[in-house]
């Protein structure tokens, strides 16, 4: 994710920390220190905070962690003022695997707060109702209500919180996947209007909280791009990459100038090339690269000065899915396609988005195409 630093690899999972979020750190320290009038109160505010998202974290990791025990990697995680974000490489195929991993986040809570509670016991304090800003009772008590706090919120069945995928899952071991999603993210989206409707009151009479027009928000957007990405798994389910690939395309040679790209761009849409050398990739020419050296070295300047020599190929067998997963062949506009050892296409963004749409008009189609009676006699 762009504007991160990387705090470093943990389990062999590499964790950010999003700019915005030490912008955060410092409101909340200054938030503390003036209501505490001290700069220990901004430090125990600036502790508590930490220790929430470390407790996020370990959220993460749960997930994480059991993804991993079914096949699947995590590329990342990065903590965001709003909370944490674990990109796993893939969603489970079955559904009671995307059960296992929904629920280790919040699982992790569970662990969290039994702990902290047995902190509290033996320590002598007693349980009792504390404000929702958290700023009453000890350190651990304040902690663990926190962690209660995320267990409920993340097990509400909407998406994108851990909730709607629980729900989704089990919808899924008894309807097709995409009508589950439907089903999932129209419960989520009914949930957020009743969140928009409380946020409202509390704007307009002092009956809700304003914040509730936030996560509503949130929720809206959370599971329509969640049945959206459903769909158009369910579109490419099966599908190859020489389904999608692009087979008609200017290629170019290592020795040729950028002359000639700027004539085939300017002659037509193709933007990225590939460099052929006697039928073999030997590059890509993006159009990030064509802009930067002709800027730099003019159009006289030889393709292979100015192409990618590392970059990822697809194999005309494999699953598009799969191709679209895959983070390198993301980051490059056009990625060439490879049969028995030789260039037979390109996988292009705006390929795959073209195949998607038609696939999908087709099976709308074909759901509401009437069905033809036998004929007799």
């Amino acid at each position: 994710m762009r504007w991160s630093i990387k705090l470093g690899k943990y389990l062999g999972i590499d964790v950010y920390l999003h700019v915005t979020f030490l912008l955060f750190l410092v409101f909340i320290a200054a938030a503390h220190g003036t209501a505490g009038g001290s700069l220990w109160a901004a430090w125990q505010g600036l502790a508590f905070m930490v220790s929430v998202f470390g407790c996020v974290l370990l959220h993460e990791y749960g997930h994480a962690l059991m993804a991993r025990r079914f096949g699947i990697r995590t590329r990342d995680i990065t903590l965001l003022p709003i909370g944490g974000v674990a990109r796993l490489e893939r969603m489970p195929d079955q559904p009671i695997q995307e059960l296992w991993v929904a629920l280790a986040g919040p699982a992790v809570n569970v662990v969290i707060v039994v702990i902290l509670a047995v902190l509290v016991v033996v320590a002598g304090e007693e349980f009792s109702v504390v404000r929702l800003d958290m700023a009453e009772g000890s350190f651990a008590l304040r902690l663990l209500f926190v962690n209660v706090m995320l267990v409920v919120f993340n097990l509400i069945p909407a998406f994108p919180m851990d909730g709607g995928r629980v729900l989704r899952s089990l919808l899924a071991l008894r309807i097709e996947y995409a009508r589950a999603t439907r089903v999932a993210a129209s419960l989520g989206q009914a949930i957020a209007l009743v969140f928009a409707l409380f946020g409202l009151l509390g704007l307009l009479g002092g009956m809700g909280n304003p914040l509730l027009l936030f996560i509503a928000f949130f929720v809206w957007i959370g599971a329509g791009q969640e049945a959206e990405m459903a769909q158009i798994r369910s579109t490419m389910r099966g599908a190859r990459v020489r389904d999608a690939m692009l087979t008609n395309y200017w290629s170019l040679a290592p020795r040729d100038t950028l002359s000639r790209a700027v004539d085939l761009v300017m002659a037509g849409s193709q933007q990225d090339f590939p460099v052929v050398n006697g039928g073999t990739a030997v590059g890509v020419l993006t159009r990030h690269g064509l802009l930067s050296a002709l800027s730099n070295q003019g159009r006289d300047l030889v393709v292979e000065s100015a192409m990618e020599r590392e970059f990822p190929i697809c194999l005309a067998e494999d699953e598009l899915e799969a191709a679209m997963a895959n983070p390198r062949i993301k980051a490059l506009g056009a990625v060439p396609v490879i049969a028995d050892g030789r260039l037979v296409g390109l996988l292009t963004w705006e390929n795959i988005s073209e195949f998607v749409m038609i696939q999908s008009a087709l099976k709308a189609s074909s759901h509401r195409a009437p069905s033809i009676p036998p004929r007799l006699g």
